[in-house]
């Protein structure tokens, strides 16, 4: 497994977009997290973010929410969760990208946490409730394990954040679709564009674009608009809740191979088009 930032690189050199989808460890059972890690990683996912399960989750849409108070219902812990990674980690491409919130780096410590994480394969980290402001301890720790952590760029930012958040990140920069939490919309705002054109005009770094991404076409809209990355997590939590855990493994390989051809397929078009 690959870090982030070389596997960027590679899908950049072939002038493709990453996909990465987004699944919450432990709905409805770890081993169905084991699975669909697997699933994921042989259907066209580039990265796979993992969320940890947790009790107040800022961020997080309705979808998400519900399939983490699922899982914490059925005792999902951190330890199992890194446990569970130890075994299926080593036999992915995608790197892993963990979402978690700040607290529970804190309560191990991050030295400790990291140590843990950077044990069983894991090469990113997103954390929605940490500042800027705060995250150059983890940022700089982590870079001793291998580990790049990952800033977000929320659509209201002036460009002077954007350019302190880019500086920052590691891997990639996380660019929020919507302002507010994460969910499935129907449209992606226009807004996201221009977004991303005064991120290019202060860094070279990857972009990704997640928050409200849950179909074909929005997928296909964020690609034309020159991301890196499509982040889709409530469609695919979504899936996978769907009826039984079979049901709902067959529901995420269908939804993942869908939006791997939509987005290789906008980049063809593109090469085409410069190659005229």
């Amino acid at each position: 497994m690959t870090c982030i930032s070389e596997r960027f690189q590679t899908l950049r050199n072939r002038n493709q977009c990453a996909l990465i989808p987004f699944i919450t460890a432990g709905d409805p059972d770890l081993e169905t997290t084991a699975e669909a890690l697997r699933i994921l990683d042989s259907n066209g996912a580039d990265f796979i973010e993992l969320g940890v399960p947790y009790s107040d989750p800022l961020a997080d849409g309705p979808v998400i929410q519900a399939a983490a108070t699922r899982a914490l219902q059925r005792g999902t812990k951190l330890e199992q969760v890194l446990e569970m990674l130890a075994e299926v980690s080593p036999n992915l491409q995608a790197p892993i990208i963990l979402f978690t919130y700040y607290n529970p780096i804190l309560n191990l410590g991050i030295q400790s946490f990291l140590a843990e994480v950077a044990s069983v394969g894991v090469k990113g980290l997103v954390v929605p409730d940490l500042p800027l402001e705060e995250a150059s301890q983890l940022i700089e720790t982590a870079k001793e394990f291998g580990i790049e952590v990952i800033l977000l760029v929320a659509p209201t930012s002036s460009k002077e954040r954007i350019e302190a958040i880019a500086h920052q990140s590691q891997g990639f920069i996380y660019l929020v679709s919507v302002t507010g939490v994460t969910g499935m919309r129907n449209q992606i705002q226009d807004r996201v564009e221009n977004l991303l054109q005064d991120m290019r005009s202060v860094t070279d770094k990857p972009i990704g674009v997640g928050f409200g991404i849950s179909g074909i076409e929005q997928a296909r809209q964020v690609t034309d608009w020159g991301a890196d990355a499509v982040i889709v997590g409530s469609a695919f939590v979504k899936r996978l809740a769907s009826g039984t855990p079979s049901e709902g493994l067959q529901a995420l390989e269908e939804l993942c191979r869908e939006l791997k051809t939509a987005i290789s397929s906008t980049k063809s078009l593109e090469q085409v088009a410069v190659a005229k």
